[in-house]
């Protein structure tokens, strides 16, 4: 064998070799225990980032070691294809997303090959392809069918430039994020699904250990977050009456002003109501107020959603108009509020600013009075500045407040609630957080929602027959809004109920629609007949997919939709599972050091870690850094500016292309750095010195291989007569297997890799015995011991080892390292002819006193004594006889005189 480890041509012979046996595709086998591994499919943005490599490597050592141990798994990956990023692509470049975005799938593929990872490309899906979208448009169909989607407005962020709805993300400073226009707000059709209908069974995995379908091997903190978000709120639903008439003459409203409370116990403290700049009283004001009118288009700018609410300032206009309290008959005065949603409940509030944080900023900027309705003992009141305890509901009891006096927090929202429900004005009620999924964008690249727009007929299903509704793939996006609108071949059908002319629906669906059900077509993913098939029920069996691995910033949308589909689909008979993840693993970010400088424009200039070399304070803290070399105009010794550790960023100058470290050291290289830096659900540092220890650890694995080739050639096993040296690494090759397998087990892949470090050192400092008649026995230890190593670590540098395997003939005895058995722990091999006890003189240390590992307390006493002799320790008794010995077992003796 070479003597030289050479990563480029070991890698190449064994990817060869795995693909000349097709290694990875998998089938549905019933005589094996399966296993579905999966990692969240990427997006195709050009090129891999050292979180790809992170997530990758963690699933494909999952997927070998398991397969050794004799599971059927599988590991598939695919592409989450349509999205914004490829038509901002698309106009920058002038060429057609479709182009774009496969060109990178093909370079990106091609990385995760080099990687060696084990997926089962055959079953390879993108998001883009008719084939699979076809699916998305056929289940939504079936979702109109069965009333859980539904088309209906609502107010959304419009770009009037760019003639796009845009995400809460996309508007910064009340403008477009790419256009720079002002932003509207403006109430346009879509279609939405009811996933609050699954509420209640979506918060229940979550929130309660005694749902059945609890997710116990999800983070805590995810299911906390998944929990937050639902947003479960027990409260009162009432109504402010009042006498305000439209246009027509007619009640608007019916003459009710609803709102929705959990803090029903303050109701006496009402003292105004606010309502959002889209209600129907605010509409009904403005109509005779420009002051108004002016007011609400300022808040069109505004934030769709409460978290951007919660933070801009709180801005408002009193109506003129009023509304009677429920329960006093008090008129009450109707305020227009920039931090109240529409969409949020009725879109109207109670403003009870004595123990509401916001209505107590709001009350206090507008001059509205401010009425303690609610008391804590001990504490006292000022509506001067705010208290945390004016908004405790667990320790309130209600002041001020009429009937309510005295009541807790509880027992006055349950009085509260019947006396409304008998006036006929409101009841108890649930409401959530979550809302209701608009899926309709006005984008071109993405899934056509199947739909036709008829003069005659009205919005009409596509019929099923017809389905797909292709995406063309040769148009270019421009700015100037969603091209399918100018594309004529696609927008002009016949009516499927009349057959007049009609126009396609141009909104395309949302792109967490494409991986919300992904990993079931996997299963089965070239079947045109049907969504789901056979293969789904094989791999989704047992209560879902058995581990989940991916980045903790999609612990809420994408899990969360992902969730609702396998409800739906489990309702309308597709599958039989409830939950699509039984674990999960959020895999840490990785991280790098981040340099910089402000430009004299005022800018920030980013530099490179190679490009920089640090400064330090007396006591070895980083305070800055310099350039090591002139740049530009820089000259070498600049100061730069160190602004600590952060997530590694393009932008930042502070990435590491995975193809570049590929090169230089090989992928074995680069997965054993990502596995041995940190356990996999904890961040990752960057370290250019650790990587290069990786390497050197490598060539060390071969090195070893390639000084004692002749002994590690595969053979006899024979283990009956062996040397000291040799039993002792026995045991210690057994001990470092049971931790690693317990390792595996865990999924803390960093102790793995540490695990065979302390192995190859175990080996390396192995010296054999001199009688021949041990002379078989040592070799067959070396051999066992290289053997297991091999195995060990194969899951995380699967080239390296498998050359190894192959060159030393394991292949030929054990068959390939694919599918060679996970070695079996001896438990003979940890027995121990004789241990080594602590010796103590008067409870000090003073040495050590080896015995037969089953020698009883006497015998141990006997040989502490006996060692008293040695003049080394017999300076420590000054001739004196013991007194008493005390044994520990397994652990000291201590010899008192």
């Amino acid at each position: 064998m070479n003597e030289k480890y050479t990563p480029a041509e070991v890698e190449s012979a064994a990817q060869a070799h795995w693909n000349a046996r097709d290694a990875y595709r998998v089938t549905e086998d019933a005589s094996k225990p399966k296993f579905y591994a999966c990692s969240m499919l990427p997006y195709p943005s050009g090129k891999l980032h050292m979180g790809h490599v992170r997530n990758y490597t963690i699933n494909d050592m999952l997927t070998r070691q398991l397969r050794m141990k004799g599971y059927n798994v599988l590991m598939p990956m695919g592409w989450d294809a349509f999205g914004l990023p490829a038509e901002n692509a698309a106009m920058k470049g002038k060429t057609p997303p479709a182009a774009w975005t496969y060109s990178n799938i093909a370079y990106m593929k091609g990385q995760m090959q080099a990687m060696g990872l084990a997926i089962d490309w055959s079953r390879e899906v993108a998001t883009c392809q008719p084939t699979y979208y076809k699916w998305n448009q056929w289940l939504f169909l079936k979702m109109l069918e069965a009333g859980i989607a539904e088309r209906r407005t609502q107010v959304v962020n419009w770009d009037p430039v760019d003639q796009t709805v845009l995400a809460n993300e996309q508007v910064i400073d009340g403008k477009g994020w790419r256009s720079g226009a002002p932003v509207e707000k403006r109430e346009i059709p879509g279609y939405y699904l009811n996933i609050v209908k699954y509420a209640e069974e979506l918060l229940g995995a979550v929130a309660n250990p005694e749902d059945p379908n609890y997710l116990a091997g999800w983070p805590e903190r995810v299911r906390l977050m998944q929990e937050n978000w639902i947003g479960k709120s027990a409260g009162v639903r009432f109504a402010f009456p009042h006498e305000i008439t439209g246009a027509d003459g007619a009640l608007i409203q019916g003459g009710k002003l609803y709102v929705f409370t959990t803090r029903a116990d303050t109701i006496m403290g009402v003292t105004f109501c606010a309502v959002a700049p889209e209600h129907p009283l605010a509409t009904h004001a403005a109509a005779s107020r420009p002051d108004l009118a002016a007011f609400i288009e300022e808040c069109k700018k505004g934030g769709t959603t409460e978290a951007e609410l919660a933070t801009q300032e709180k801005k408002g206009m009193a109506t003129g108009l009023f509304v009677t309290h429920p329960l006093t008959g008090a008129q009450v005065e109707v305020w227009i509020g920039n931090y109240v949603l529409m969409s949020y409940g009725d879109g109207a509030v109670m403003g009870v600013p004595a123990h509401d944080e916001r209505d107590f900023a709001f009350a206090k900027k507008y001059g509205l009075s401010i009425q303690q309705v609610v008391a804590v003992e001990g504490e006292t009141f000022s509506p001067d500045a705010w208290a945390e305890w004016y908004g405790d509901k667990q320790k309130c009891v209600c002041v001020n407040s009429g009937a309510l006096d005295g009541l807790s927090h509880k027992a006055a929202v349950d009085q509260v609630a019947e006396l409304v429900a008998a006036k006929g004005l409101g009841e108890k009620k649930t409401t959530w957080r979550l809302r209701d999924w608009g899926i309709s964008r006005q984008r071109y690249w993405g899934t056509p929602i199947p739909i036709i727009h008829c003069d005659s007929c009205g919005a009409v299903p596509v019929p099923e027959k017809d389905l797909p509704v292709v995406l063309p793939e040769d148009l270019i996006p421009d700015g100037s809004g969603n091209p399918l609108n100018k594309c004529e071949g696609f927008l002009n059908v016949p009516c499927p109920c009349c057959g007049k002319p009609a126009r396609r629906e141009t909104d395309t669906m949302d792109t967490f629609i494409d991986s919300s059900w992904y990993y079931m077509r996997y299963c089965d993913p070239t079947n045109p007949e049907a969504m789901v098939a056979g293969g789904t029920q094989y791999w989704m069996a047992g209560g879902g997919m058995d581990q989940y691995i991916g980045g903790i910033e999609h612990a809420i949308l994408h899990l969360l939709y992902a969730r609702f589909w396998t409800k739906v689909m489990r309702d309308l008979g597709l599958v039989t599972v409830s939950e699509p993840f039984k674990k999960l693993l959020t895999q840490g970010m990785v991280l790098n050091h981040i340099y910089s400088r402000k430009t004299d424009k005022g800018g920030i200039e980013y530099f490179w870690p190679h490009e920089v070399e640090h400064t330090f304070d007396d006591a070895g803290k980083i305070t800055g850094a310099r350039l090591k070399e002139a740049k530009g105009e820089l000259p070498a010794g600049t100061a730069i500016d160190y602004q600590g550790i952060g997530t590694m960023s393009k932008s930042k100058n502070n990435g590491i292309d995975p193809q570049e470290l590929i090169n230089t050291y090989g992928a074995d290289t680069a997965r054993l750095f990502v596995m041995f830096a940190s356990p996999p659900e904890q961040t990752l540092e960057w370290n250019d010195a650790a990587v290069e220890g990786a390497h050197r650890f490598l060539k060390r694995v071969w090195g070893f291989a390639s000084k004692n080739a002749a002994t590690l050639q595969a053979g006899g096993g024979d283990f009956s007569a062996l040397s000291a040296p040799a039993k002792a690494l026995r045991r210690e090759v057994h001990l470092v297997l049971r931790q690693v397998t317990s390792d595996y087990e865990r999924m803390q892949y960093n102790t793995v890799v540490s695990g065979c470090m302390k192995l190859l050192n175990a080996l390396e400092g192995f010296k054999a015995g001199a009688d021949a008649a041990t002379a078989a026995g040592d070799a067959a230890v070396l051999r066992e011991g290289y053997s297991v190593l091999l195995r060990a670590l194969y899951p995380a540098c699967p080239h390296i080892t498998h050359g190894l395997w192959a060159e030393l003939g394991y292949a030929a005895a054990l068959g390939d390292l694919l599918d060679a058995p996970w070695p079996a722990v001896d438990e003979a091999a940890l027995v121990q002819d004789e241990i080594e006890l602590v010796l103590q003189i008067n409870g000090k240390l003073r040495g050590a006193v080896k015995v037969p590992a089953q020698a009883d307390k006497a015998a141990i006493e006997a040989a502490a004594i006996a060692l008293l002799v040695d003049p080394e320790l017999a300076k420590f008794t000054e001739g004196k006889p013991p007194k008493k010995v005390v044994v520990v077992p397994g652990r000291l003796v201590n010899v008192v005189v």
